[in-house]
């Protein structure tokens, strides 16, 4: 199967809605309970993209959209400029065919290309494929969080995972350019 990645953009947002609408109402990577609309995925896709945070999607050769990943600020303190959040939603169809590896390795070289330092992903319901994917892309375990949501009628842990990209905390990292300038006060 040919996969193309390539930036998103706001003509992807009704694909985008759509995979996050099934994610929320079926699935346990988000802890949302309703899905947002598009306008709400609008406002948080500009919010990303102002922050120069790479947003990938995931096509086939027919163009079909099968999934979308993108890197966000793990917590907005100008301390943890250097470590973004991985997300990464996929369409049913596409689940369990490599697309949400692909997703994830490509994040994982423009984040370490832009100069951060730490990746996070925060797994809800602690899903094993989830984890697995993670894993393979050399994250380890860095914690669970017990009982953090209820959904489906269920309690739900939370999977924290690390990367550390290029140097990690073994350098000082270059303050004066991306992603060094990020939220400075």
């Amino acid at each position: 199967m040919s996969v193309r990645l390539r930036s998103a953009t706001l003509d992807d947002l009704p694909h985008i809605t759509a995979i996050y609408r099934d994610s929320v109402l079926n699935g346990t990577a988000s802890y949302e309970i309703t899905p947002p609309g598009e306008d709400e995925m609008a406002g948080r896709f500009r919010a990303i993209q102002e922050k120069a945070y790479p947003y990938i999607v995931a096509e086939d050769a027919d163009g079909t959209f099968l999934g979308y990943a993108y890197a966000s600020a793990f917590r907005t303190r100008p301390a943890y400029r250097w470590m973004v959040e991985d997300s990464i939603y996929l369409a049913p169809e596409a689940r369990g065919r490599g697309i949400g590896r692909l997703l994830l390795n490509a994040l994982i070289d423009s984040c370490q290309t832009l100069g951060f330092r730490q990746m996070i992903a925060v797994i809800g319901g602690a899903h094993p494929a989830s984890v697995a994917v993670h894993r393979a892309a050399g994250f380890t375990e860095a914690g669970l969080l017990k009982g953090t949501g209820y959904k489906h009628g269920r309690w739900l842990d939370t999977m924290l995972m690390q990367k550390a990209l290029g140097e990690g905390n073994t350098t000082d990292p270059d303050q004066s350019v991306y992603p060094g300038i990020l939220f400075q006060e």
